[in-house]
C-alpha cells in the first residue's frame, strides 16, 4: 500500500515510501532498521523501482504510438495505392497502355493555350458537356444560382465522386487516378467558358454564339450580378492552373499505382519474363 503517493512528485526523484513492498510483499514493521525508501526484507530501493516502472510504461506507450502510426500509414497507403485484387498479366499490359495514353493526352491538354478555346474543341469536351447540361437540371432545387452554377460544378464533381467510388467499392486505385485525371481536365474545360463572360464569343448549345443570347451564358449570369465580370480572365487563369495541377497529380498517382501493380503481378505470377519487365519499367519512365 502506497502512503500518500504522488506519481508526478516521484518522477521528480522524491523518495517514495511503502508500507508493503511491491516486490516481495513484506509489510514494514516499526522495528525495521532499513531506510524508509528501502524494503527491509528484499532491499528493493523504491525510488529506483519506480523509475524503472515509469520508464517501462513510457516505452510501452511509445511502442503503441508507433504501431498506431504505422497502422494508419499502412491503411492510407492501401487505400490510395492498393492494386486491384486479382490482377493478371494481360490486365497489366492494358493498364500500362491506358496510362501512356492518358499521360500523353494530359500533357497535350496542359500545353494548350488557355487564351483560346482549344480544349473546348476536343471531342472530350462533348463528354463533359453531357454532364454539364445534366448538372443544370440536377441543381434546380438549389435555386436559380444553384442551377446556373450546377452545370460547371457537376461536370467537375462527377469524376471526383467516381474517384472515391473506385477506391471504396472496387479497391482500384489506378481507376481512381484516371477519374482524378478527368476531374482536372474537366476543370480546365470550364476555364475558357469563364473567360468568355465578357466577350460572349463561344458557341452555346442550341443557340449559336453567346452574344446572340447573352442571358444564357452561365458565367456571365454568375459574375455580372456580383460585380465580378472584370475578373473573368483572372478566375479562368486560376481555375486552369488548379485543373492542371490536379491532372498532374493524377498522372503521378497513376504512375505509382502502376509500379505497385507491376510488383503485385510479379508476385502473383511468379516467373515474369525479363522482356515484359523491361517493357513495363521503360513505359513508366516516360
Amino acid at each position: 500500500m502506497l502512503c500518500k503517493f504522488d506519481f508526478a512528485q516521484h518522477t521528480l526523484n522524491l523518495q517514495p515510501t511503502y508500507k508493503i513492498c511491491p516486490k516481495c510483499g513484506h509489510t514494514r514493521q516499526p522495528e525495521d532498521t532499513a531506510p524508509e525508501e528501502e524494503c527491509a526484507a528484499c532491499g528493493l530501493v523504491f525510488s529506483k523501482w519506480l523509475k524503472a516502472l515509469v520508464a517501462d510504461h513510457a516505452l510501452e506507450d511509445a511502442v503503441q504510438a508507433e504501431q498506431a502510426e504505422q497502422t494508419w500509414q499502412r491503411s492510407l497507403h492501401q487505400f490510395f495505392f492498393n492494386p486491384k485484387p486479382g490482377i493478371e498479366r494481360g490486365d497489366l499490359l492494358v493498364y500500362l497502355i491506358i496510362y501512356l495514353v492518358f499521360f500523353a493526352w494530359g500533357i497535350d491538354f496542359i500545353s494548350m493555350d488557355i487564351r483560346t478555346n482549344a480544349i473546348g474543341e476536343s471531342w472530350f469536351h462533348n463528354v463533359n458537356l453531357v454532364f454539364h447540361e445534366a448538372g443544370h437540371f440536377l441543381f434546380i432545387p438549389f435555386g436559380r444560382t444553384g442551377s446556373i452554377l450546377g452545370g460547371s460544378l457537376f461536370q467537375v464533381l462527377l469524376p471526383l465522386l467516381l474517384v472515391f467510388s473506385f477506391l471504396i467499392y472496387n479497391d482500384d486505385a489506378f481507376a481512381g487516378s484516371i477519374c482524378l485525371w478527368w476531374c482536372g481536365q474537366s476543370l480546365m474545360d470550364v476555364a475558357p467558358y469563364i473567360a468568355d463572360a465578357r466577350a460572349l464569343q463561344l458557341p452555346l448549345l442550341g443557340v449559336g454564339l453567346a452574344a446572340d443570347s447573352p442571358g444564357l451564358h452561365d458565367w456571365a449570369n454568375l459574375l455580372r450580378p456580383r460585380g465580378w465580370l472584370q475578373y473573368d480572365t483572372s478566375i479562368e487563369y486560376w481555375v486552369d492552373l488548379i485543373g492542371s495541377g490536379i491532372l498532374l497529380l493524377a498522372l503521378a498517382w497513376g504512375h505509382i499505382c502502376s509500379i505497385f501493380t507491376i510488383r503485385r503481378s510479379q508476385s502473383n505470377n511468379g516467373s515474369y519474363s525479363s522482356t515484359e519487365c523491361e517493357l513495363s519499367h521503360s513505359a513508366l519512365r516516360v
